[in-house]
């Protein structure tokens, strides 16, 4: 196996402290081992969610609608500076003021995330990375909740969904 390919994460532990590093490969698969995420939900000005279909070519859930941008930090870097780099490799998003909104586990059968979630609106063009993205479109909230627990969202999409939720009421 080609080593110089891989995505090596950091394991932290429930505060967040670093206390090691693998490749996403042992990761995925060991729900043991917490690594860091971040999400951006990005509305427009009507209050819809982008969400972005994954590629049929992904390894996890292909084919399934998603958070708008997710994705895992690299080793030593910052929710913040990662936000920015996954809005801008997934969506060619480079100004988006973020906004931080909460931090939480989100943990299934195959990983667990310490994921720190940002919010923006944009109302710019969209450039999505066709080799991880097939479509990226705007949801209504009323949509997306008579969709849920129908198969049509990521599991990690649906926790965020209903994390978000509970959050703007509380």
């Amino acid at each position: 196996m080609d080593i110089s390919h891989q995505e090596y994460l950091e394991i932290i532990n429930d505060n967040g402290d670093v206390i090691g590093i693998a490749p996403r490969t042992e990761i995925h698969g060991d729900p043991s081992l917490i690594h860091r995420a971040v999400h951006i939900l990005i509305f427009n000005q009507r209050g819809e969610l982008l969400l972005q279909k994954r590629s049929m070519s992904k390894d996890l859930r292909p084919g399934m609608w998603d958070t708008s941008v997710g994705g895992h930090l690299l080793p030593g870097e910052s929710p913040d500076d990662g936000a920015m780099r996954e809005m801008d490799e997934e969506l060619g998003i480079r100004l988006c003021e973020l906004t931080f909104l909460y931090t939480y586990i989100h943990s299934n059968d195959v990983e667990t995330e310490m994921v720190t979630t940002f919010r923006c609106i944009y109302e710019g063009k969209i450039f999505p990375d066709l080799d991880e993205i097939d479509e990226v479109r705007f949801w209504g909230i009323d949509e997306i909740t008579d969709n849920l627990d129908k198969g049509v969202f990521t599991p990690n999409f649906e926790d965020e969904f209903l994390t978000y939720t509970e959050w703007i009421t509380s």
